[in-house]
């Protein structure tokens, strides 16, 4: 598998042999409002050109509405003849934006020889998972590719822990910022991103969603002075930068 981080969520995934698109947000640099008064979003400009980013992909996956996953620039210049994966709920919306092959996906779904599983995600606790509205987790398998479980926007509790381990994969991505609102975390913070590593030491996890939103509360190099402090190293821990691709093989059997 090769992971290409473009910007906070918005990732290029090469898998099973089938290219992947996964919460476009291509909006320029402070073109949305600020969450907080600190700064314009997204705070950074994409890494490359949208022509380029969409050029071979074959599936766009969506895993909710907000505009950082999916924004009126990715509505308008992602392909409309390119099939979308999303939640369960969210397929009107979509078409409403002009695409035609929607897959809503409920449990699992099969490309080919890739299976996707819809796993549960809760974007925040308390009073804010309403306000958040529902999400989802994925993960992919396939012959010749490493389980990849993807976290999405979500904190870690226990449905999502238990899913993980049910998994039990090569690979996990998570989302790391610590963005709040509210007050209230609703993504991963430094904490529980490794807390989910410790749990899981024989994955790799890559962790995303980071520098781009100004209600973030998690930087880079804070997340990696965390798992230092922690005896996390740099090859369990991968921490992209935009426009960085970490490509990852099937382990070798113990």
């Amino acid at each position: 598998m090769k992971l290409k981080l473009l910007r906070n969520a918005t990732l290029k995934l090469d898998y099973g042999g089938r290219t992947f698109l996964i919460d476009p947000d291509f909006g320029p640099r402070h073109s949305r409002r600020s969450f907080t008064g600190r700064s314009q979003n997204p705070m950074v400009d994409l890494p490359e050109p949208i022509e380029d980013i969409v050029a071979g992909v074959d599936t766009v996956i969506v895993s909710h509405l907000h505009a950082d996953h999916f924004d009126e620039v990715a509505k308008e210049r992602v392909p409309k003849r390119l099939p979308v994966i999303c939640r369960l709920g969210d397929e009107e919306a979509i078409a409403q934006a002009g695409f035609s092959s929607i897959t809503a996906i409920d449990c699992f779904v099969r490309l080919g020889a890739i299976v996707l599983k819809r796993h549960p995600a809760q974007h925040g606790t308390g009073a804010v998972v309403e306000k958040m509205g529902p999400v989802m987790g994925l993960s992919f398998e396939a012959p010749g590719e490493p389980t990849l479980y993807w976290c999405g926007d979500s904190v870690l509790y226990p449905p999502l822990s238990d899913a993980v381990a049910a998994t039990d994969p090569d690979v996990i991505v998570t989302h790391s910022c610590g963005a709040r609102w509210d007050d209230t975390l609703i993504v991963m913070d430094a904490a529980q991103t490794l807390d989910l590593a410790e749990k899981h030491p024989r994955a790799t996890i890559i962790a995303t969603h980071m520098e781009a939103l100004d209600h973030a509360t998690v930087s880079r190099a804070a997340l990696r002075e965390a798992a230092e402090q922690r005896g996390i190293d740099a090859q369990r821990l991968r921490i992209p930068a935009d426009g960085e691709t970490i490509e990852i093989g099937v382990p070798a059997l113990a």
